[in-house]
């Protein structure tokens, strides 16, 4: 059993959906960026105000007979501890990592200092530290020695100001996601208008109206609502077609119909045996012209049926004239002459084989009802990139003034035979106009008929 295909969703529901997701990964990179940047200058602002710190430190740092001496800037310390619960710590040493004051065992930079401050992060006291350390050459009437200052920092001011960064950041990213799902939404809600315009026109129709639609929709929707109208256009010629035939064919088996029961009536009131023997004959020629008229109808109405369908493949026509010949010629009694002439071996055209055979055995089967006792001519040969069929009788031909009135359904010609419909050349013309060919009848010079039917090529 073959998996049944699951309905699609609402493209509205889709389209909000992607946008939405995309809205919260850009919202989600804003917030990384946010974050990176709020830990980028809250390092700035605190590694600053620390480099100044220490040195303020070592500026106050002097060597006096050989003796350090310094004279501690508290005020340089009271900077850093903005946070209440930031701790501060400090080293004076020499460059012989002798301690002058503060803490003995803060950790060693990485690298040895130079004139440039060093910052760097490491553990102690259980917390992580950021550390400065620089270093300045001191001198004294006998020597000249390098001292070294460094100064810690606790990171709690600075992650609690990168937080706040962050937060702030984080409301208004919120604040302009919600306002961009809002637009988004409005957008689709937007966008969607016209197909809800269309839906209601078509909505508030009636069945029978079938007029194109005139509501303006953006360019993408022209080719959708050209596409609505085309086959709005054909479904309206397929329904003018049906109604048409529908009230032709009621009309022309009324008559028959009352004619065959007014013979039946009058056979049932006949005592005479020849009476009723004439009302049966009757009988029966009518029962034979409405089988035909009916048969006719019914070939009609697959013909408009397939011709609209259009499901066109290669035809050979050379079996196609064969194959219709075949079915045409009657099995009993004697057979007609034909003279088959065929001056192609392939004839390859693009079309319904069954429409082309029917529409080859109406035009036969209309040489032979009304082309006289000669000989019946069926030429096939090429044109350039056509094939012309040429059927050709020794019967009355046909008046000029007929020659496209009898394409119509239910005309024919002044002084055909009793006993036709007025349907065989109709259908031929819708065939043969289905497939872009044409057809033409002509009068011959020493009398007959000649229907030329001409069809593209494959290659055309």
């Amino acid at each position: 059993m073959a998996a049944v295909e699951a309905a699609p969703g609402s493209l509205r529901r889709t389209l909000t959906l992607y946008l939405g997701a995309l809205l919260a990964v850009f919202a989600v990179a804003l917030l990384f960026a946010a974050r990176d940047y709020g830990q980028r200058a809250a390092n700035r602002s605190y590694d600053h105000l620390l480099v100044s710190s220490a040195l303020s430190i070592i500026d106050s740092v002097a060597l006096v007979e050989a003796q350090w001496q310094v004279d501690l800037p508290y005020a340089s310390l009271d900077l850093l501890s903005m946070a209440p619960e930031d701790r501060v710590f400090y080293r004076v040493f020499d460059a012989h990592n002798q301690t002058v004051t503060g803490y003995e065992d803060l950790p060693a930079p990485p690298r040895e200092p130079t004139d440039q401050p060093q910052l760097f992060d490491a553990p102690y006291s259980g917390e992580t530290v950021r550390f400065v350390v620089v270093s300045r050459r001191v001198s004294s009437p006998s020597t000249q020695v390098e001292v070294r200052v460094q100064v810690g920092q606790t990171r709690r001011a600075r992650e609690a100001l990168a937080q706040d960064m962050v937060n702030r950041s984080l409301i208004a990213i919120g604040v302009l996601s919600l306002l961009s799902l809002a637009l988004v939404a409005f957008g689709v809600h937007r966008a969607f208008r016209p197909l809800v315009k269309v839906e209601r026109e078509l909505s508030r129709r009636e069945p029978s109206d079938l007029s194109p639609l005139d509501a303006r929709v953006p360019r993408e929707m022209d080719q959708m609502v050209a596409a609505l109208n085309r086959f709005m256009g054909r479904l309206s010629s397929s329904n003018e077609t049906l109604r048409a035939f529908m009230a032709e064919a009621a009309h022309q088996m009324r008559t028959p119909l009352a004619a065959l029961r007014a013979q039946a009536q009058l056979a049932l009131d006949d005592d005479d045996p020849e009476d009723m023997r004439r009302s049966l004959v009757a009988i029966e020629r009518n029962a034979t012209h409405m089988s035909r008229l009916l048969n006719q109808l019914l070939s009609d109405a697959s013909v408009i049926h397939r011709s609209n369908l259009q499901r066109f493949a290669p035809v050979d026509l050379v079996e196609t004239v064969h194959q219709a010949l075949h079915e045409a010629l009657p099995q009993a009694g004697p057979a007609p002459r034909v003279q088959l002439a065929v001056g192609v071996t392939s004839a390859s055209v693009n079309g319904d084989a069954l429409l082309l055979r029917e529409a080859i055995k109406n035009l036969i089967d209309n040489a032979l009802k009304y082309g006289g006792p000669g000989d019946l001519q069926v030429a096939l040969t090429a044109d350039r990139k056509c094939f012309v069929l040429t059927i050709a009788d020794h019967g009355p031909g046909i008046a000029p003034a007929d020659a496209e009135r009898v394409f119509e359904r239910f005309a024919r010609g002044e002084g055909a035979a009793a006993g036709g419909a007025g349907l065989g050349l109709a259908i031929v013309k819708r065939v043969v106009d289905s497939h872009g060919g044409h057809i033409d009848l002509s009068n011959r010079p020493g009398g007959g008929l000649v229907a030329t039917l001409t069809l593209p090529g494959r290659n055309t």
